[in-house]
């Protein structure tokens, strides 16, 4: 595997030799003094660009940069899906190397830069060779912390956590477990883990970020609270799903109600007792019964 200077020394050798690039930016976790450095970091690269055009055009200028087993280039997809793209302006190549490395290389305009610099505080400038793009401060990443939720975002997150277990559970009942599965992925767990995300914030001044899908929340929770997290991702057995989604209902009740506590918000009891009373007594039904009846 190539070192970090190695990497580093072609990225910005390829930039130096070509009169096309005039500048070399750098975001994402290497320019994050908080992310965890280990092999599988990316390079998040930018050359900023005279025009890109001749870049795009002749697409085998990437294989400088070593031997690849598979790429992406996601403004190319938007366009062949028809949507909408701006590859005069910004390109991209997502690159898996033979040897481990990974870059994902965008060529951008100076008008471009300039305005992703001045809105990304994860950038870090390596390269201007016309003293053209703006002086930042040094990289911080305060724009991914956790924001203190407003009342009003506190009881929509348990609103929606509640009311979307009805859906849950009659998928389970009816062994629709693809159903089931995507209920409570696409829908109920982005909830639980917006709780657990302030749960970890206010123990933290909301001053700490709890990364993309909340990888870094085992930093925030205690052993136990961490396993309980890990103990709502079930198999595809259906009891299993239930003893998950019985499990994650207990773990957003105790979580929002410590959180509303620390907020001083209000936590609707009723409402999270009616939702676990339905899906109980859902769990419990017949697979044949023809009547719902909780009174």
């Amino acid at each position: 595997m190539r070192s970090e200077k190695e990497m580093m020394d072609l990225i910005l050798g390829v930039a130096e030799r070509d009169e096309r690039v005039r500048g070399v930016y750098m975001n994402g976790s290497r320019t994050n003094s908080n992310s965890r450095k280990d092999i599988f970091q990316d390079y998040d690269i930018v050359y900023v660009v005279t025009e890109t055009a001749s870049f795009i055009e002749a697409e085998g200028w990437i294989d400088v940069f070593g031997r690849r087993l598979y790429m992406q280039m996601p403004e190319k997809m938007d366009g062949i899906r028809g949507m909408e793209t701006d590859f005069a302006n910004c390109y991209g190549y997502l690159m898996q190397f033979a040897d481990g490395n990974r870059i994902d290389l965008h060529i951008v305009t100076l008008e471009y830069a300039v305005k992703d610099i001045c809105h990304d505080r994860l950038c870090r400038i390596l390269m201007d060779k016309d003293n053209m793009l703006p002086e930042i401060p040094e990289p911080t990443d305060e724009d991914h912390w956790v924001k203190k939720p407003s009342k009003e975002e506190y009881l929509c997150c348990c609103n929606e956590f509640w009311w979307m277990q009805n859906s849950v559970g009659k998928g389970l009942w009816r062994k629709e477990l693809p159903y089931a599965m995507e209920m409570l992925n696409l829908y109920i767990r982005p909830q639980l883990m917006k709780m657990l995300s302030w749960y970890a914030g206010m123990q933290q001044d909301f001053a700490c970020s709890v990364g993309k899908a909340g990888k870094y929340l085992h930093k925030y929770l205690s052993e136990e609270e961490y396993g309980r997290l890990l103990r709502t991702y079930p198999n595809s057995d259906r009891e299993c799903i239930w003893r998950a989604v019985f499990e994650m209902c207990g773990f957003f009740d105790e979580t929002a109600r410590k959180v509303g506590e620390k907020l001083e918000y209000v936590y609707n009891e009723e409402e999270a007792e009616g939702s676990r009373l339905f899906l109980q007594y859902t769990h419990g039904l017949a697979d044949d019964a023809q009547d719902i009846r909780m009174e």
